[in-house]
């Protein structure tokens, strides 16, 4: 194995090793009431001046029949809360009349993996999965504590209703068939209501029901799309307790997730964006961060306000068909984010194509997608195997020439350039010769954070392996993995110079990365063992190419 070879195999366990050190995320109660209670409209917000005025239309306007108006006095302990389902074909929808809120989304497609047996349902771990407050200029209106009326119209609209200090509310939930996605609007009747916002506070955290509960909680994130800006995610982990940040408008959307589902309140089409985005770090019992706060800021225009809550899975067509950048909110990279998003989208973009046309479970699209990648290279890889070979043989050469002129620097380099000229390379063969070798290290870089949030790995069975999303129970695929890597150094050294350090490399290199895999998702195991049993065969055919063409280097010269 040659020094090309060498770099080649060395970068690729820099890579491997250091993506998740420096892009992997770390993970009952509430957010405190306290930090919650601090959260003000910021000076950052400022509404035209056009807007603050409220005109006699929109004084005047007439109010909506209020059923069983709620007398903020009246103590929510004297209510009886009322619960309300609406019942969809993809999910049942369960609502409290307590603020209006909505408390949990049972997803019928999409089964619990945690031995349970029944649907995956989205709820908090306490408190709803949404809650309003009313900003109004000297007063602040909390309407969870509301008990409000319920009203159905037809199958797809709930309207919910109360008067709060003195203010008719009016929440009304939009269903669409066939979809997660509800329109959410919303009426208030307050001479300053035009000069008020509606605060929309997201679930502080989410019940797990997942097989693995502890790697489900490190992905617990609030994401955030600036209007003007990519999105980016905030992890529970990178918020330390009562730590606050302020993400300022306009804000396109903001969401709750963790490994696979998603709660998401966006902004309709041309309509107004949130004014900004307070997230807060909640409280820790342990090493986990589990809790959190987040709270969106809609402006209220006209005495109405209006976002759409999207409750369900983080299938990437469903989001892009939602447009807004949300099939963004799983932002991959961390600081490089700019590089990795776009290449972790064009694989996802093919393993999704290659599912629906080849009809294949997952498990063998990713075995076909890993022996697709290496044929593709394997013309650059030729080309690059026998660049090495030519500069192997050029080595003793040039290290003769080194020796010879070490006193004349400027002779030295003209006599290198003519030998490198004499046999069709250059100073840059040997870069070149080393690059198709890391080609296929950027769709293995993708894949490890495509494997995190990927919805359609979820629960997919392939041979002895339940699901292609956690780690190999019994190792076998770790273990295969390491040692095509060990067989494929070995055949790589043959017919090549004796060289202690490679030796070496070839059998470190497999168990270090053997080791570092074992704990990953066992389809990313599978990819990195195709991909290594497919480069064997080109390796075995070089060696032997090695062995024919090379075993003489070329003379030096007198």
């Amino acid at each position: 194995m040659d020094k090309r070879f060498l770099l080649a195999l060395v970068l690729t366990a820099v890579v491997v090793i250091a993506t998740p050190w420096l892009f992997g995320t770390r993970s009952t109660q509430d957010a405190s009431k306290t930090a919650r209670d601090t959260i003000a409209i910021s000076d950052s917000i400022r509404r035209p001046a056009s807007d603050t005025a409220i005109s006699p239309a929109a004084t005047n306007a007439e109010k909506p029949a209020v059923t069983g108006p709620v007398d903020s006095s009246r103590s929510v302990a004297q209510t009886v809360p009322e619960t309300t389902t609406v019942s969809l074909k993809l999910a049942d929808y369960t609502f409290n009349s307590i603020g209006a809120v909505p408390i949990a989304v049972e997803l019928k497609s999409y089964k619990a993996l945690d031995g349970s047996k029944r649907n995956v349902r989205l709820e908090s771990k306490s408190g709803p999965l949404l809650s309003f407050r009313l900003f109004l200029p000297g007063d602040t209106v909390d309407l969870t504590r509301a008990a409000f009326s319920p009203t159905r119209s037809g199958s797809n609209v709930l309207s919910y209703s109360a008067n709060v200090h003195g203010a008719d509310v009016v929440i009304r939930y939009t269903f669409a068939p066939d979809s997660y996605l509800v329109r959410v609007s919303g009426e208030v009747h307050h001479p300053n209501a035009n000069a008020g916002f509606i605060a929309v506070e997201m679930p502080s955290s989410l019940k797990s029901a997942e097989a693995d509960s502890l790697d489900d909680q490190q992905h617990l994130a609030y994401a955030v799309k600036p209007q003007r800006e990519g999105a980016r995610g905030i992890p529970f982990s990178k918020l330390d307790p009562g730590e606050r940040r302020l993400e300022p408008g306009p804000i396109t959307w903001v969401a709750a997730k963790n490994k696979y589902f998603i709660i998401g309140v966006l902004t309709p089409d041309n309509g107004t964006p949130f004014a900004e985005v307070a997230i807060t770090g909640g409280p820790r019992t342990g090493r986990r961060a589990t809790q959190a706060s987040a709270i969106a800021v809609d402006p209220i225009r006209n005495g109405t306000f209006a976002f759409e809550l999207y409750t369900g899975p983080q299938e990437w067509r469903r989001l892009l068909a939602l447009g807004r950048g949300f099939e963004n909110s799983n932002p991959y990279g961390g600081f490089l984010q700019g590089v990795v998003q776009p290449f972790a989208t064009i694989v996802m973009r093919i393993l999704l194509w290659m599912r629906a046309t080849l009809n294949l479970s997952y498990g063998w699209v990713l075995v076909i997608f890993g022996v697709a990648v290496r044929l593709l290279l394997w013309p650059l890889n030729q080309k690059a195997m026998r660049t090495s070979m030519k500069m192997s043989r050029l080595q003793p050469e040039l290290a003769e020439i080194q020796k010879r002129y070490k006193s004349d620097p400027q002779r030295m380099q003209s006599e290198i350039m003519r030998v490198y000229r004499e046999h069709g390379m250059s100073p840059f063969s040997s870069l070149s010769g080393c690059l198709p070798m890391l080609l296929p290290m950027p769709i293995l870089f993708a894949l490890f954070f495509v494997f995190q949030n990927t919805i359609e790995f979820r629960g997919v069975p392939f041979l002895w392996l339940a699901d292609i999303s956690l780690k190999d129970p019994f190792f076998i695929v770790p273990v295969i993995m390491g040692l095509s890597m060990f067989v494929l150094s070995i055949i790589g050294m043959r017919n090549s110079p004796p060289n202690p350090q490679a030796k070496m490399m070839a059998y470190v290199l497999p168990v270090m990365m053997t080791v570092f895999f074992l704990n990953l998702a066992s389809g990313l195991n599978l990819y990195y063992a195709v991909q290594n049993l497919t480069a064997i065969p080109q390796q075995w055919l070089i060696a032997n190419e090695r062995a024919k063409s090379g075993a003489t280097p070329a003379p030096a010269r007198a």
